[in-house]
C-alpha cells in the first residue's frame, strides 16, 4: 500500500480580500502531490467529533466555537471570521491528524496535508488555530490504546518557526507525552509556554547552526523519553523566504531538517505522522514546494519501512 496522506483543502474559509493567511496553498499542495507523487494515496478524513475535541479542549470552548458564540476578542485572536465553514475545516484538520496517526501506527509513516494548529490552547484559539490537532490526536491515540497497561507515549517534534504554545499548555505535566518546540525566540507568540524542551533561536539562524541545534535536541529527546509515536510539525516557515519566519534556512537546509527527523524515527523504530504546520512565503508556490518536499521525504521514509517489513517477513 502507498503512503497515506489526508486532506481537507476543499473546506475553504470565506476570508476577506487580502487576508494574509495562505488558504490556497492547501489545494495547490494536494494538486502537486497528485501530479508528482504517485506513491501517495490521498484520502478525505472524517471530522473530529465533540468527544475527540474534548480530550484536549474545554467543552465550553468547543460549544462556543461550534455555535458561533465566541466574543470579538476571541475571534480576533484566532484571526479568522467565524463561519460554519471555519468550524468544519477545523474539525476536518483535526480528523486528518487523527487519521494520519492511526495510519502511521499501522504502516510506519503517514501525513496530513494541513494541520499543525499548535497555538490553540485548552480554552482558546489563537494565531489561525481553532482546535489543536496535535494534542487532540495524541489523546485520541492514547484512548485507542487504553486497553494496554501503560499510556501510549507520544513525542511531539514541533519545528514550526513559532513556538507550540497551545500544545505545551494542553499537555503540560503529562509524563506520557514529550513536547519539543524549536522556534524563533523573538517571534510569535511573544508570551511563551513551557514545553518539555524549548529551543529558542535568534533571528537569522542559518542552516548549519539550525541543524546543530536540532541534532542536540533530538539526542536530548532520545535520552529523556521513549516514544511509541512521533507527531512531526514540519513548518515551512523556517525558510528564508517566509514573510513571518525571521530565520534563514535554505531549501536544502529544510530538506536536511526533514531528513533528520525521519531518520530519527527510523533509528528509534517509531511510527511518525507528519503535519504541514505554517508556511507564509512571499512566493506561495515556493511554500508549496517546501511542503511537497516534506511529503516526498515522507514517501522515502515510508518506503524504507515497507522494505524493512518485507525483509523481516521473508527472512
Amino acid at each position: 500500500m502507498p503512503l497515506k496522506a489526508f486532506y481537507s483543502d476543499h473546506f475553504v474559509l470565506p476570508l476577506p480580500e487580502n487576508h494574509r493567511f495562505p488558504m490556497q496553498k492547501y489545494g495547490k499542495l494536494r494538486a502537486r502531490v497528485q501530479r508528482d507523487l504517485p506513491a501517495v494515496r490521498l484520502a478525505e478524513p472524517a471530522a473530529a467529533s465533540d468527544g475527540q475535541l474534548a480530550l484536549a479542549h474545554d467543552t465550553d470552548y468547543i460549544q462556543r466555537v461550534v455555535t458561533g458564540a465566541l466574543d470579538d476578542a476571541e475571534v480576533r485572536a484566532i484571526g479568522f471570521p467565524w463561519s460554519a465553514a471555519m468550524v468544519e475545516r477545523s474539525r476536518r484538520a483535526a480528523g486528518a491528524t487523527i487519521a494520519a496517526c492511526r495510519a502511521a501506527l499501522q504502516e510506519g509513516v503517514a501525513a496530513n496535508l494541513a494541520g499543525g494548529t499548535h497555538h490553540a490552547a485548552r480554552g482558546r484559539g489563537a494565531g489561525y488555530c481553532v482546535f489543536n490537532d496535535t494534542a487532540i490526536a495524541a489523546r485520541v491515540m492514547q484512548a485507542d490504546a487504553a486497553t494496554s497497561r501503560r499510556r501510549l507515549r507520544v513525542a511531539v517534534i514541533d519545528l514550526d518557526v513559532h513556538q507550540g504554545d497551545g500544545t505545551a499548555q494542553i499537555l503540560r505535566g503529562d509524563d506520557s507525552v514529550f513536547t519539543l518546540s524549536m522556534h524563533g525566540e523573538k517571534n510569535f507568540p511573544f508570551r511563551k509556554q513551557a514545553s518539555d524542551l524549548d529551543i529558542g533561536l535568534p533571528d537569522g539562524t542559518t542552516d548549519d547552526d539550525y541543524l546543530d541545534h536540532l541534532d542536540r535536541a533530538l539526542r536530548e529527546v532520545e535520552g529523556r523519553f521513549e516514544p511509541q509515536l512521533l507527531i512531526y510539525l514540519a513548518g515551512a516557515d523556517a525558510h528564508e523566504n517566509d514573510r513571518l519566519g525571521k530565520l534563514a534556512l535554505t531549501f536544502d537546509g529544510m530538506r536536511r531538517r526533514d531528513e533528520r527527523v525521519f531518520e530519527f524515527a527510523d533509528r528509534l523504530g517509531v511510527p511518525i505522522a507528519v503535519t504541514m504546520a505554517g508556511g507564509y512565503g512571499r512566493d506561495i508556490d515556493l511554500t508549496v514546494e517546501l511542503h511537497l518536499q516534506t511529503i516526498r521525504l515522507a514517501c522515502h521514509a515510508w518506503l524504507r519501512r515497507s522494505e524493512s517489513r518485507q525483509a523481516v517477513a521473508s527472512a
